[in-house]
């Protein structure tokens, strides 16, 4: 973020984010998000918590093309996925981003098995945003242990408990019961954004909209 010259204080705001490393809707609803807390002049008490809900529990570690996934999740034929997948990227690149349609799928458990050891660090949110751009810009393995790692420590995280953890099975519980909790406040599926515990927002909003959410929550954080 930016400089800013001036820094009102106040009562830090939890920000969870529920979602999901191949989700499109996800990667352009996190940007958006994160444009509207840096647009605040207070962002620096807005405190983004990365939430586990993995949209397919049962995929295949194995990783698949893009277009097998999406058949096999959605059902439809390959011009079906090339005309969702061009429409999305299209969307992306309208907000700056990149979107690589040449992406591979796959279990996505490991990874958020990471992202909960990052989150007791404070930098779930981090870990996560960094995995999640490099895969749909199409410079990053996310099924690799070893570019885990070096994303682990490209954030200030210890690349060799990253590889311990993927090799093993800590932290699952912890990624299954935030499933469990998302869907008991009311996600369908992801993006699901929680604010200070008082207001939900389902899907991939405006900007515009997570920046009046934000507004409404500090005004209650303040009160």
């Amino acid at each position: 973020m930016g400089e800013r010259t001036s820094r009102p204080e106040g009562p830090q705001v939890v920000v969870e984010m529920w979602a999901d490393l191949g989700c499109p809707w996800c990667y352009v609803g996190k940007h958006r998000l994160q444009e509207a807390i840096e647009q605040r002049p207070d962002a620096e008490r807005f405190r983004v918590v990365m939430r586990s809900f993995q949209l397919d529990p049962d995929a295949p570690h194995e990783p698949e093309e893009n277009e097998k996934s999406f058949i096999r999740t959605h059902g439809g034929t390959a011009a079906d996925v090339f005309r969702a997948e061009r429409q999305m990227q299209a969307l992306a690149r309208r907000e700056g981003l990149e979107y690589s349609l040449n992406r591979l799928n796959a279990n996505t458990f490991d990874l958020h098995r990471v992202v909960q050891y990052a989150n007791d660090h404070g930098l779930g949110f981090a870990f996560f945003s960094t995995v999640q751009d490099g895969f749909f810009a199409g410079t990053l393995n996310p099924h690799e242990p070893d570019a885990l790692a070096g994303v682990a420590e490209a954030v200030g995280l210890d690349g060799r408990r990253v590889r311990e953890i993927v090799a093993g099975g800590e932290y699952g519980d912890r990624v299954r019961a935030d499933r469990a909790e998302g869907i008991e406040l009311g996600a369908t599926g992801v993006p699901f954004v929680v604010l200070d515990r008082r207001v939900a927002a389902p899907g991939a909003q405006k900007v515009s909209v997570y920046s009046r959410l934000l507004q409404q929550v500090a005004e209650g954080a303040v009160a």
